[in-house]
């Protein structure tokens, strides 16, 4: 009988490794080994006036400093705490677990400040620390990887010339089993290709939109495994966490559609980016208006531009009205219920 047992116990281990072997093979077997990443090279960037300049107004308008800075959640269009800009921030994000963006200050102990120029870009467009950890990518590194070369250096010389803040971060530590899905999602970048010229208003906008500020990532909705909708690209209905008031808003349906915001002319457009107002008053300030209203008078008409240029997509989404169920977005949204599933 002793040996009948052991026998079972091997057979049930036997079979319980094999399970685990098919299961980290199919999934990928970072989770076990850590994301993939390159080697960091010697490569630095020469730090000049130009690229100061144009890393400080790419900073201004992405999302960094919203989301790697603590924020005034007294004043209702919560602005950043300018004296701690870049010291991290606690994420609002209890269902991911204990999510942080981290110190990006030259702080040597508690930022990057010991980081190489490589470091801290491979980290912004590869979604690898200095450590090997990989990275949440609420960090928008998937869209990063496009930014071109000479954005990406201005981005790191002008990093490294913002205070340093002494403030040590904890460490994010997601739930099961994002914890283990997060390594298998950074993806070594080793070449880049040649960058096209913009030439039309739209391909600028593009850039500015889906790259540097990523307004596709909040006004796009997603399956329960995170993953966009297809046909709904900008169409809104993703659910945002707004901090201050601890309720759930849903994102806008920004597309030119009548559900959208195709009454909205460039003016209209302007006025709502530069003020976070509109004729129905104070939008809620999850949306980064702080930044938005730093763009340019040329770059805010090349994101009109492109904004307008998008395929209209049929998706009433509402944070005041009595909240029911959407069959197109699966959520539970402001006249959810008048919205009709394409066949």
């Amino acid at each position: 009988m002793r040996i009948r047992a052991r026998s079972i116990v091997i057979g049930l281990l036997a079979v319980f490794l094999m399970v685990a072997l098919g299961t980290i093979t199919a999934v990928g077997w970072q989770v076990v080994l850590g994301p993939r990443m390159r080697p960091v090279t010697s490569r630095t960037f020469a730090r000049n006036d130009a690229r100061m300049a144009r890393g400080q107004y790419l900073m201004s308008i992405a999302p960094c400093f919203h989301c790697h800075t603590d924020h005034d959640f007294s004043n209702p269009e919560y602005p950043r705490i300018e004296a701690r800009k870049g010291a991290g921030w606690a994420f609002p994000a209890p269902e991911l677990g204990s999510v942080f963006a981290p110190n990006i200050t030259p702080d040597r102990e508690t930022g990057i400040g010991t980081w190489t120029d490589d470091e801290i870009a491979r980290a912004i467009q590869e979604g690898v620390d200095k450590n090997g950890r990989a990275l949440f990518p609420i960090m928008p590194y998937p869209n990063f990887r496009n930014l071109t070369d000479e954005d990406l250096a201005s981005i790191v010389v002008y990093l490294r010339s913002i205070p340093a803040v002494r403030n040590p971060v904890p460490v994010t530590k997601l739930v099961f089993p994002m914890n283990l899905i997060v390594k298998t999602i950074p993806k070594p970048l080793t070449s880049h290709a040649a960058e096209p010229p913009r030439t039309t208003s739209e391909a600028r906008g593009e850039y500015l939109v889906k790259t540097v500020i990523g307004c596709q990532d909040c006004h796009t909705p997603a399956d329960s495994q995170g993953q966009p909708l297809p046909g709904l690209e900008f169409a809104g209905g993703f659910p945002l966490h707004d901090p201050a008031k601890n309720v759930i808003v849903f994102a806008k349906n920004i597309t030119p559609d009548p559900s959208g915001i195709a009454h909205y002319d460039e003016a209209m457009f302007t006025r709502t980016l530069r003020t976070g107002r509109t004729a129905g008053g104070l939008l809620n300030h999850v949306m980064p208006f702080e930044n938005l209203k730093n763009l340019t008078d040329d770059d805010l008409h090349d994101v009109y531009s492109y904004i307008k240029s998008l395929r209209p997509a049929r998706h009433r989404v509402s944070n005041t009205d009595p909240p029911t169920k959407c069959p197109v977005c699966g959520q539970v949204h402001g006249l959810g219920d008048l919205n009709v599933k394409a066949n």
